[in-house]
């Protein structure tokens, strides 16, 4: 796993052992930034299930202001500073160690986010419920972005007001909402 392109450009990831995490694959990740590239300047990043990071960590090499990496692990988080340090991006990172409920009651109202990644635990249906609680609370910005990443079975119906593209890598189906 490493970063694409940008000021990162090159530098390898690490990512947890096991089956607990499961990164973005390089295939869904190079459709992703394909499909957004040219959105991302000075964009706040939000990534609530972060794992390793690599998603915001390619966001903050392509241009992004700020990312927020959200995990409930603590293994993980620790995986996220180190990544971050070692693509010299830490600076612009905050790594929270949060459940993605309790982070989104402590930022309601307080942060405004115009990139937003979703990528849960396949087996669970955090994706949907995560995306209405940011829309809840209004932490998703007039021209935010929203990424999900989930197995064909999770895939939510379109939301009123927002646009959907759907792709489809392996068993990963990526849905890009943006605002109408």
């Amino acid at each position: 796993m490493r970063i694409i392109t940008g000021i990162a450009r090159g530098v390898k990831l690490d990512t947890l052992p096991g089956d607990d995490t499961r990164p973005t694959g390089e295939k869904a990740k190079e459709g992703i930034f394909s499909a957004i590239q040219f959105d991302l300047q000075d964009r706040k990043v939000l990534d609530l299930f972060a794992g390793s990071g690599q998603l915001s960590l390619e966001a903050l090499s392509r241009g992004a202001e700020s990312a927020v990496m959200v995990d409930a692990s603590r293994a993980s988080c620790e995986l996220i500073k180190a990544n971050a340090t070692h693509a010299k991006l830490m600076p612009k990172c905050k790594v929270v160690c949060l459940d993605y409920k309790e982070y989104i009651r402590a930022a309601e109202g307080k942060e405004k986010f115009g990139l937003v990644f979703l990528d849960p635990p396949y087996a669970s249906d955090y994706a949907a419920k995560a995306f209405e609680s940011l829309e809840r609370a209004g932490l998703l910005a007039d021209d935010c972005i929203v990424v999900f990443e989930t197995p064909a079975d999770k895939i939510s119906a379109p939301y009123d007001g927002w646009e959907q593209k759907l792709y489809r890598y392996g068993i990963a189906h990526v849905s890009i909402l943006r605002r109408k």
